[in-house]
């Protein structure tokens, strides 16, 4: 019979199910709440497990670490950029890609039931889980009743990182046939700064000369960076 291996040849189990209860994220939701748990553990929940050298939690870390701990930015990310992490293939990235997705489209859902504008932050909160987070510029527009109730919220352009297209032909023809009663603009800035540009004012101003002729005014001009925004209305610029 040979030898017991002696202790120093195992290795320690980095799994979830080998922790304390109390430091495994799945049983500490439940048994506590999801509150507190820290992004880190939430992020190893729905990535499921880890590896031999590393749990779940520890790759969620080093995830997280890599944008300064900001959602925002992991929300940004793709699936190539997230494999790229070891530990990480194509169903984890597509799990995590999901779920802030599922986060984003709830917090489009809370400023869609606020259906009254009464203000740029109004506007701001209805079309920042729209375009807030992307990569790449969009314009949008938020029609109006003639009570200031959203109507809808329409995609005009798709962009690059520098910039998109926005028409006012296309800007009012959507309008229209929407019975628009007024607009609001709206796009986003990846780069994070949200000083309108020479190109930003030119639209502005083409589509309130427009809108007056049509009777269709633009109340604002929402430009979104992240989770910062700046206002037309509010800058006295329309």
């Amino acid at each position: 019979m040979s030898d017991p291996i002696p202790d120093h040849h195992y290795q320690p189990l980095k799994g979830i199910k080998n922790w304390a209860v109390d430091d495994r994220p799945r049983e500490k939701l439940m048994l506590k709440s999801r509150k507190a748990l820290t992004d880190a553990e939430l992020l190893a929940i729905i990535i499921g497990s880890g590896s031999v050298n590393e749990s779940a939690v520890e790759l969620s870390k080093r995830i997280l670490g890599s944008v300064s701990n900001n959602l925002a930015e992991l929300s940004k990310m793709e699936v190539n950029e997230l494999v790229r992490f070891k530990g990480v293939g194509n169903a984890k990235a597509i799990n995590i890609i999901a779920a802030l997705e599922l986060g984003r489209r709830r917090r489009l859902g809370e400023g869609l039931r606020r259906r009254s504008i009464t203000s740029s932050r109004d506007a701001f909160e209805i079309i920042q889980p729209v375009i807030g987070d992307l990569a790449y510029e969009e314009f949008w527009i938020i029609t109006l009743n003639r009570g200031n109730l959203v109507k809808r919220s329409i995609c005009i352009s798709e962009g690059s990182v520098a910039g998109t297209v926005a028409d006012p032909k296309k800007i009012f023809k959507m309008a229209l046939e929407d019975n628009a009663s007024a607009i609001i603009l709206c796009h986003n800035h990846p780069s994070g700064l949200v000083k309108p540009s020479a190109n930003d004012n030119m639209v502005t101003k083409k589509c309130q000369e427009s809108g007056k002729f049509l009777e269709l005014p633009i109340l604002d001009h929402i430009i979104v960076a992240g989770e910062k925004y700046f206002s037309y209305a509010d800058e006295g610029l329309l």
